[in-house]
């Protein structure tokens, strides 16, 4: 049996959760094809998802620059590759969940 996790008011179908997951993997790439894409932006589930996946995407890149520097770039890129799957596989399950930081700046500057 296989449970589903839903959040109450945003309906979201397999088409939609898919590309939640592949927002949050390929970020900032698939994000800003979603942008593109005149169907999938205006969708809630993925109005939810899209613009938190596009900035963590790039404060991720912009942070394992600067670390790659200072640290072994290896383990940042790791954990980085560990958090976005994290994010992807909770979006892909039919969850809308808060990242602590950009969520705020998403929904302050009205994105989502």
């Amino acid at each position: 049996m296989t449970e589903q996790f839903t959040t109450p008011g945003i309906e979201s179908s397999n088409d939609d959760r898919l590309w939640a997951l592949l927002a949050y993997i390929f970020t900032p790439v698939i994000p800003i094809i979603i942008l593109l894409m005149e169907d999938k932006k205006n969708r809630p589930f993925l109005r939810a998802h899209n613009m938190q996946a596009l900035i963590l995407g790039v404060v991720l890149w912009v942070i394992n620059f600067a670390l790659s520097f200072i640290l072994v770039g290896l383990c940042t890129s790791l954990l980085t590759i560990g958090l976005v799957i994290f994010y992807g596989l909770k979006a892909y399950r039919g969850e809308v969940f808060e990242i602590p930081v950009v969520t705020n700046l998403v929904r302050s500057q009205g994105w989502a």
